[in-house]
């Protein structure tokens, strides 16, 4: 299985496999034709409090973290869903954000790779 994750405003490549977006909100001035999404799967992306409480702040990091994995596991069956396509090519989660290091796409990755194994 092969997942991984890539800035949605980075350009397309056909070694990202499917592309999935996990935000809830479209990226910005991006079109469609541009961001190159497969699936747009808001299920999966932080809820609407959790998004704005969090705002991107790195001291906030470790608390995200462990809201927002509180909140995956009442969204397994969506989780599941993308992994039954990663079982069969390669997955690239893309996301908006700007920090590479502290944004929900990482948290969700790690959450897919562990429930991948049961």
């Amino acid at each position: 299985m092969s997942l991984a994750i890539k800035r949605v405003y980075d350009p397309a490549s056909p070694s990202d496999g499917f592309r999935v977006l996990v935000d809830r909100l479209w990226p910005r001035g991006l079109t469609k034709e541009r961001a190159a999404v497969d699936l747009w799967c808001k299920a999966l992306a932080p809820s609407p409090d959790l998004r704005r409480w969090f705002g991107h702040d790195p001291a906030r990091w470790e608390e995200f973290r462990a809201q927002y994995n509180a909140e995956l596991e009442s969204r397994v069956e969506d989780a599941r869903e993308v992994l039954e396509v990663a079982r069969k090519q390669k997955v690239t989660l893309v996301y908006g954000a700007r920090d590479p290091v502290h944004n929900h796409a990482i948290v969700l990755l790690a959450y897919l790779r562990r429930i991948s194994t049961h």
